[in-house]
């Protein structure tokens, strides 16, 4: 299993915690020997000195086993948690190589939950397996070996209350994992709803709808509260029953034991030893049980764990992928694309060409795919027939990181990370200079709020870009997209927060840097467009028209009624 390689390089660890904890409970188990003798030896015949030497040398035997017992922890602790640390790598390095439509098929929720609450849970229960699940059965083997040595006739006792907690065990066990399983499922649930209400919080105060959001979380939240109460209460009956089994085992033992004192067949000391001894045994059961408790979780974790690293991703690398060695020119020959579980095509046999030193623009109503179509060009989704050519080589027989070299990409939803703006503008180009930097600033038209900032281009932003508005977030990310200087420019409708004026002189400004470029723009506004080479018309998914804006306005019906709806807007404002 996938789960279990990152346990490889702890194999040291591992042995020496079985190692330190099988010495230990040997020492451990010598110790109500070594009383016994005292008690037998030492007090019935009055020997001092016996007394002393024994009693020095449990203290040091002791001692030892604490030192080993702290090693045990030490290394199972390091052991879990190098464990988590490299399936948290795992999982984030898997996640980052899906393409859109692997990613949608698990959503930000769950896979949020997965690298965080499962992987805690494996981890966890890893650190008590390697603690107290080998501690266990070297316990029970050993008690039960030097119990039954020292007073077999005592021996059926205990060895009769085991059956009943191995039932008890079991029980439990089998009605926890689907529960356990459902409490992943209702934390994935949880956090969604969490996730939703943070990063939504706007809209859900702009419409009032605090009170239903608040609902919605109480009814989630209720139900993985009465998920788990019905967890504790197995364990909460459990443990008592256990409880009550070891001292009703204990009272028989001592009454057994007095009845064979009394007829001179047993000695005091080995009474008490073989209490010692009955109590590890019965001890290790109830750690052995408590893992067996914990194990159903941690599988249901691991088990959600193993399905993201087993996910197989549908877009990946060709074997010997072809090198691309052109100018940048793009092409659609036939491409149709849907989306998993569509009942139709998003796009439906789309043909074009896109030109180096030209600016190609994709227009159409809402839903029409032009999203869909600009995205098929990085390989964030493949075609389902057809092709997508970039300097005559088909992006599916390229390597992605060489395809994406030759992009600057500024998507519709403009995101930044957290930290200063040098980083986040470096993140098109990490070699970029401070001076091509506030180059592609004044291009972006976002130099000059950025002056105004104490701390220029250090000015630190929060998560998301949260203290910036929407137009200063897209000038942003276009200035990260300019800073790469690409081959080829893709604008996912990147310029709808920006204002006419800011708008024109932005585009003004791209149009002398990206001369030599090829740029594809996705747009809502017909004012963003006009100027472009040539315009592609989407309708449903295909192309309704191509051509000049002069030519779509005097031929082409969809566009004119773009036009002429655009325009009735601005004369009512």
């Amino acid at each position: 299993m996938k789960v279990m390689k990152p346990l490889k390089p702890y194999g040291l660890h591992i042995t020496a915690v079985v190692l330190l904890t099988l010495g230990g409970i040997m020492l451990e188990l010598l110790l109500p020997t070594l009383m016994a003798n005292v008690v037998d030896i030492g007090i019935v015949n009055g020997d001092m000195p016996y007394i002393l030497r024994t009693g020095g040398l449990m203290l040091l035997l002791a001692f030892i086993a604490i030192i080993l017992m702290t090693g045990v922890s030490f290394f199972a602790s390091k052991t879990a948690q190098g464990f988590g640390r490299d399936i948290r790598r795992s999982l984030f390095v898997n996640v980052e190589s899906f393409s859109l439509q692997t990613f949608e098929k698990v959503g930000t929720a769950s896979l949020i939950t997965r690298s965080t609450n499962d992987v805690k849970q494996v981890q966890d229960v890893l650190n008590m397996m390697l603690r107290m699940m080998t501690r266990a059965p070297l316990m029970l083997v050993g008690g039960i070996i030097m119990a039954v040595t020292r007073e077999p006739g005592l021996s059926s006792v205990f060895l009769g209350a085991l059956p009943l907690l191995a039932l008890l065990i079991f029980i439990i066990s089998r009605k926890a994992i689907p529960l356990f399983v459902s409490l992943q499922k209702k934390t994935d649930r949880l956090n969604l709803i969490v996730r939703e209400n943070l990063t939504g919080v706007r809209v859900i105060r702009a419409f009032n709808r605090a009170i239903r959001e608040r609902k919605r979380f109480d009814a989630a939240n209720m139900d993985f509260r009465n998920t788990g109460i019905q967890v504790n209460k197995m364990m909460a009956v459990m443990f008592p029953v256990m409880m009550i089994v070891m001292n009703f085992t204990n009272i028989a033992i001592v009454w057994f034991g007095a009845v064979r004192i009394d007829q001179g067949i047993m000695q005091v000391g080995n009474l008490m030893a073989f209490l010692q001894y009955s109590m590890m045994i019965l001890m290790s059961l109830i750690m052995l049980s408590f893992g067996f408790i914990m194990i159903p979780r941690a599988k249901a974790s691991m088990d959600r764990i193993i399905e993201v690293l087993n996910m197989e991703n549908d877009i990946f690398d060709p074997e010997q992928p072809k090198a691309c060695q052109g100018e940048g020119n793009v092409e659609f020959k036939e491409v149709t694309f849907r989306y998993e579980g569509a009942e139709k095509p998003v796009l439906h046999r789309i043909s074009f060409t896109a030109k180096k030193g030209e600016t190609t623009a994709i227009i159409g109503s809402t839903g029409s795919g032009k999203s869909t179509l600009l995205q098929l060009i990085p390989r964030f989704y493949d075609v389902g027939s057809g092709a997508v050519y970039v300097d005559g080589v088909d992006v599916r027989e390229m390597s992605q990181q060489e395809l994406r070299a030759k992009m600057g990409y500024v998507p519709q939803k403009a995101f930044l990370f957290s930290g200063t703006l040098l980083e986040n503008l470096r993140y098109g180009n990490k070699t970029a200079t401070e001076n091509e930097i506030w180059e592609a600033l004044d291009i972006a038209q976002a130099s000059e709020f950025i002056r105004e900032k104490e701390e220029g281009i250090r000015f630190m932003i929060e998560q998301g870009g949260a203290n910036l508005s929407g137009g200063q977030k897209q000038r942003l990310s276009i200035a990260r997209a300019l800073i790469r200087k690409p081959e080829i420019y893709l604008f996912d409708d990147s310029f709808s927060a920006l204002d006419t004026k800011t708008d024109a002189a932005l585009r003004a400004e791209l149009n002398k840097v990206t001369k030599d470029a090829t740029v594809i723009v996705v747009a809502q506004r017909v004012s963003t467009v006009m100027d472009a080479d040539q315009i592609i018309v989407l309708e449903e998914g295909e192309v309704a028209g191509i051509g000049t804006h002069q030519e779509l306005v005097g031929q082409n019906r969809i566009y004119q009624e773009i036009v002429a709806s655009q325009h009735a807007e601005e004369e009512g404002a």
